[in-house]
């Protein structure tokens, strides 16, 4: 009988629920990874037998079929290789069934058993919170997912201890938001000497919400102007940060410890490509998207 482990996938900055579904054949031993996964998915099967010998399981001898649900959504990046580990602990009988399902896994499986950090922290989390599971990740990313209100998060440093929580022989520690903000310095307007057309523009495109094109001969100004817009905008509130955050993280540029404060500005170069503009077809966040609520 398969068993069932819940976690996310990636899809543009937004984190689709993916059902992970072991079932253990009396066959020769092997294991198949169907359901669209992507190369880094499919090579997920040695990092997966490696951790589970090192944290001290024993891989069954079987052949291991791993279903990735629903099967016609592409399943990209490492995340899934924590709750293919788990579905095999749950069908070989290793931890319970129910205690794999109340969770939503997430994490990279380094060949000792360690967890590494993953990109989407934020999203996995909002994930977990709307489908009423407790989220397990890399310690790493714990800080960041604690930021969504509404979900527990269990901060996991490697595989052995993720399978004590969930056979009961260990109390899971749950992580706590940080206080203090990821902030960058960001230029103020009013170090601007001269520039009152230009600078009255800016004021009102920030009062307004309006559109700004500047435009001029190299050296007047344009840019130096445009890296001190965010400094007259109004704060981000608290739901803003954290959908702006969202995007980073998707995007693998969140500092650690916490939500961006400030409003971003990208300044792409003349030669970024389309791709690199927009984002490319791993629908990851191009410039665009990362100067979501910013300039």
């Amino acid at each position: 009988m398969a068993t069932t482990v819940l976690s996310a996938s990636l899809l543009g900055v937004q984190a689709v629920p993916i059902e992970v579904e072991v079932d253990l054949l009396n066959r020769l031993p092997a294991v198949c990874i169907v359901g669209l996964p992507a190369s880094a998915v499919r090579e997920s099967a040695e990092r997966v037998r490696s951790a589970l010998e090192s944290a001290g399981e024993e891989f069954p001898r079987k052949r291991v079929v791993i279903n990735l649900a629903p099967a016609d959504l592409r399943k990209d990046g490492t995340a899934l290789d924590l709750p293919m580990a788990l579905g095999v602990l749950a069908a070989a009988g290793r931890i319970p069934e129910r205690a794999a399902r109340s969770v939503l896994a997430a994490g990279e499986l380094s060949l000792d058993g360690r967890l590494r950090p993953v990109r989407g922290a934020l999203s996995l989390a909002v994930a977990a919170r709307d489908v009423e599971r407790v989220l397990v990740v890399p310690r790493e990313n714990a800080a960041q997912a604690a930021m969504v209100p509404g979900v527990t998060v269990w901060p996991a440093d490697d595989l052995a201890q993720v399978v004590r929580w969930l056979t009961a022989e260990e109390d899971p520690p749950i992580a706590s938001a940080p206080e203090a903000v990821a902030s960058t310095a960001s230029p103020d307007l009013a170090d601007v000497r001269g520039q009152h057309r230009a600078r009255q523009a800016l004021e009102i495109a920030a009062a307004g919400g309006h559109h700004l094109l500047l435009m001029g001969p190299p050296g007047c100004g344009k840019s130096m102007l445009a890296r001190r817009l965010p400094s007259i905008l109004p704060p981000l509130a608290f739901e803003g940060a954290l959908e702006t955050s969202q995007v980073h993280s998707a995007a693998g540029l969140l500092p650690r410890g916490g939500v961006l404060r400030d409003r971003p500005f990208r300044a792409p170069h003349h030669t970024v490509t389309v791709a690199g503009l927009v984002g490319d077809r791993t629908l990851r966040p191009g410039e665009i998207a990362l100067a979501h609520n910013g300039v």
